[in-house]
């Protein structure tokens, strides 16, 4: 459910007329519901009500707006951070810095550093060689870095290939049959406190299946690590939960999802994390774009709007589907190509798509946006960097400048030999 419907013909967010916040900001702009945002917040988080103990760890990467990391602290959530600028984001948040946990394959000398000096909840370790490297720092600095082990299952997601992150091929994590070792042998070193075990295979599961495989043979394999005698008080379960992107998709409700993970885990005794993203913003948000023209095609015609890949980059990247609507529909329908102005042909939203009959200078919206989209957001042609909004009721605010090209061409330099 979210909170984007038609009003006397006009598609809203909340109380607010989508074509207000077009006028007065222009387009093409992000627009996130508060509404939806803590309404999915609080589904999540009373679906794991039944696990005698859980926290939740938003995955910041899936979107990043102080704003929405607002709302989410606000309702008791950590953050999941994969950078250190993201860690930072998480603090001004207000965030607290033991409810973080640092992903991340490639964390750098100077991000260990200063998640440890600022107390940082957990490390999810990507390799032996990253514990070793965080132990060595950790002593320096006269501190102990709570860990857990990532866990490759070698288990398919049944996802697309460039979102899977559990099998023996993705660079995540260590081999599922060197693990017990792994973990032994970081347990024996000063500077680290071996406490969980991690794992997430992808994101945008469409079965719970693939995650009961994974949670129960990493199970089996927290027990292992037990019987030789290392403790194992925590679990991180990561996230991965998909979202439907188009109309008569279904999807796992949290519902479900708790209620496997309770059986999976019923004799387990670790307090269980969670590393939801997608499943918390993704229909909060939808990005909101002008036609700039209609333009005869050989098949079907181009609608070319003001909206591009670098604005909303998943379906160049991914394929992805997100549902094209009109914010002021007629009624009629007909058979098109959406495309942005990008200088590449990757720049396709869809192709023979059946949508809403729309012209020159109408508005419309790319819908499930909220995650994945002003993240991957960049400034490709030299165009601008898209703003978002935020709204609550009747209220609305920009909470993310529309960064013009001019500010970005003011950051770089001639140098003089070039002058």
């Amino acid at each position: 459910m979210d909170h984007f419907h038609p009003v006397v013909g006009v598609l809203h967010a909340e109380d607010v007329p989508l074509p207000l916040i077009a006028a007065e900001i222009g387009t093409p702009v992000y627009v996130y519901s508060r509404a939806t945002l803590t309404r999915h917040a609080r589904v999540f988080r009373d679906a794991l009500s039944v696990l005698p103990s859980a926290r939740i760890a938003f995955a910041v990467k899936s979107n990043p707006n102080l704003a929405v990391l607002k709302v989410l602290a606000a309702e008791g959530y950590g953050a999941d951070v994969v950078s250190i600028g993201e860690f930072e984001r998480a603090l001004a948040a207000g965030m607290a810095p033991d409810s973080i946990v640092f992903s991340g394959v490639g964390k750098t000398e100077a991000e260990m550093v200063r998640a440890l000096e600022a107390g940082c909840g957990q490390f999810n370790l990507e390799s032996e060689e990253e514990g070793l490297e965080l132990a060595e720092i950790a002593r320096r600095l006269g501190k102990t870095a709570a860990c857990a082990l990532r866990v490759n299952p070698d288990v398919d997601a049944g996802t697309h290939g460039k979102i899977s992150t559990g099998k023996a091929e993705n660079k995540f994590g260590v081999p599922y049959d060197r693990a017990a070792a792994i973990y032994a042998r970081l347990s024996r070193t000063e500077g680290l406190r071996m406490r969980a075990l991690a794992l997430h295979i992808g994101s945008q599961l469409s079965s719970l299946e693939p995650l009961e495989a994974a949670f129960t043979k990493v199970g089996g394999l927290m027990q292992e690590i037990r019987a030789a005698g290392f403790e194992v008080t925590h679990m991180d379960l990561g996230g991965g939960i998909g979202v439907p992107y188009k109309a008569g998709e279904v999807f796992p409700q949290p519902q479900d999802y708790a209620a496997m993970v309770a059986r999976v885990t019923g004799n387990w005794g670790v307090t269980l994390m969670f590393e939801p993203g997608r499943v918390i913003t993704g229909n909060t948000g939808v990005l909101v774009t002008r036609v700039v023209r209609v333009k005869e095609g050989a098949t079907n015609p181009w609608v070319v709007v003001d909206a591009a890949m670098n604005d909303l980059a998943r379906p160049a990247l991914y394929d992805a589907w997100h549902d094209f609507a009109a914010v002021e529909p007629t009624g009629e329908t007909f058979t098109a190509n959406i495309v942005g102005p990008i200088c590449e042909s990757s720049d396709t939203f869809a192709m023979a798509r059946e949508i809403d009959t729309v012209k020159r200078g109408d508005l419309a919206v790319f819908r499930t946006a909220g995650a994945y989209g002003a993240t991957m957001a960049n400034t490709y042609n030299s165009r601008p960097l898209v703003p978002e909004v935020m709204v609550d009721g009747d209220k609305w605010a920009v909470v993310a400048d529309r960064i013009e090209p001019a500010t970005i061409l003011a950051a770089e330099r001639v140098p003089d030999w070039l002058a």
